[in-house]
């Protein structure tokens, strides 16, 4: 036996830990929310992401498309997740229409890009992307503007509840998705010289779309 497996031996015989902890059975929430109606989440919601830093609008599906040409601003080229992936039918024609190219999922030279989402979490005003076929990740992590498109039915209470409703659908974000991204407003950092610095690791604005 070599040394190697004599370690990887010892370590299998040694005791789990907190083997006589029972499992948790009453989770407490780490943001408690007293009111966990409809209406108080999207309130909520609303509340924590614009105290991020974060745009939002509750548009419809008219008022959503004259919102994100605003935030366009006469580009002529966006990132994009795939239509069937977003909960705007038919916005890439309409943009089209509109002079508005959708470019490579990989161009690192957009400005904006627009996704949909996962889920939304009023405790935090965060947002949960998953990756995968038609919904790059590059899109909202390359340009420099992030458009957010999501319904309010989206909206979670919290990261327990969201983890919870994976656990019961087998962790899908996990075991089928490319990459999971929790996004809470737009990316910081203050760690040179504690002087806080936008866009260091992902976009400088992030523009959240409710649509009605």
């Amino acid at each position: 036996m070599d040394a190697r497996e004599r370690i990887l031996g010892k370590l299998r015989a040694t005791q789990k830990p907190f083997a006589d902890v029972a499992p948790i059975e009453d989770r407490r929430p780490m943001i408690p929310m007293e009111d966990l109606s409809s209406a108080e989440q999207l309130r909520r919601f609303i509340a924590e992401a614009e105290a991020l830093g974060c745009f939002v609008y509750q548009v419809g599906p008219n008022e959503a498309l004259e919102q994100i040409m605003e935030v366009l601003d006469g580009d002529k080229n966006v990132l994009s997740w795939d239509e069937a992936e977003l909960p705007m039918d038919g916005l890439p024609g309409m943009l089209k229409s509109l002079g508005v190219a959708i470019g490579r999922h990989d161009d690192g030279d957009a400005r904006v890009g627009i996704t949909g989402v996962t889920a939304a979490l009023a405790a935090t005003g965060s947002l949960i992307l998953e990756s995968g076929a038609g919904r790059y990740r590059g899109t909202s992590l390359l340009p420099d503007v992030h458009i957010a498109l999501m319904r309010a039915e989206q909206v979670l209470p919290d990261l327990e509840s969201w983890e919870e409703a994976q656990r019961r659908e087998g962790y899908p974000a996990f075991t089928q998705a490319s990459n999971t991204t929790i996004v809470s407003g737009p990316s910081k950092t203050a760690d040179i010289a504690h002087q806080l610095v936008k866009g260091a690791h992902g976009p400088r604005e992030v523009h959240v779309m409710i649509l009605a």
